[in-house]
């Protein structure tokens, strides 16, 4: 039964997912245009809001715990694991008063209505995954962008997605470059358990009626720490949660 409503389901949910971007991309060229930068964001926190409930026409259910109080004077690192395509909307809602700034493939950033344009214009780091000189030139401008305004930049550390849910091996090479420029920031691991369900069947179907939880950990301060003590503490402590959530 499942699987037939997923085939149902799944057209619904592309259709208004597709609409929804094509809708806030002028909305987010007009606001940036016109009334400058923080319009710009509120556009996309919208965006993002709404991005993170639509797959509740999927049947996709969500918990959501936080663990930690966060100032908002100081940059934030947020770290987290990587589980699917729908990951970035609830980082984005819920880290919205620390303006999230994400590292994303270069490739993102053309041609996909809302999301390339407001990769190119809120301050991600877009990167050439082929050239480390490139790539960590532009993760060093965003730890000077998160330092300078006291903003938060989400970091993958697995570096690409896991499609089972298993906990890839962190990669600490971007963590230690954006502390490298902002060294007070604050690290919290953030927690994803259930994206991958989604796209267990492939893009079509989606899974239908699955669950998922995103958890805001204890914040770390980084200071007598390395970048790979740091990276392997956070890993341990977002296998723990998941764990437990099992």
């Amino acid at each position: 039964m499942k699987k037939i409503i997923s085939y149902i389901t799944t057209p619904i949910f592309y259709f208004l997912f597709l609409l929804t971007l094509v809708i806030f991309h002028p909305i987010q060229v007009i606001c940036k245009t016109l009334f400058g930068y923080q319009a710009h964001k509120v556009s996309v926190d919208i965006l993002n809001y709404i991005l993170m409930h639509l797959v509740w026409v999927i049947g996709f259910r969500t918990k959501f715990t936080n663990k930690a109080k966060l100032p908002t004077n100081r940059p934030i690192i947020v770290v987290s694991n990587h589980q699917g395509a729908y990951d970035i909307p609830p980082i984005a809602w819920l880290f919205r008063k620390h303006h999230p700034k994400f590292i994303s493939k270069i490739e993102l950033a053309k041609n996909i209505p809302s999301v390339s344009y407001n990769l190119r214009h809120s301050g991600a780091a877009l990167i050439m995954r082929k050239n480390r000189t490139q790539a960590f030139g532009e993760i060093r401008k965003l730890g000077k962008l998160i330092a300078e305004k006291n903003y938060c930049a989400c970091v993958f550390a697995e570096g690409t997605r896991s499609k089972t849910g298993k906990l890839r091996k962190f990669k600490s090479g971007g963590l230690a470059t954006l502390l490298e420029e902002a060294p007070n920031s604050l690290v919290v691991p953030f927690v994803i358990d259930g994206n991958y369900k989604i796209e267990s069947k492939g893009l079509f179907p989606l899974s239908f009626g699955e669950k998922g939880r995103y958890s805001i950990l204890e914040a770390i301060e980084p200071k007598g720490y390395t970048a790979e003590e740091l990276c392997l503490k956070i890993e341990n402590l977002i296998q723990k949660e998941l764990n437990q959530n099992k």
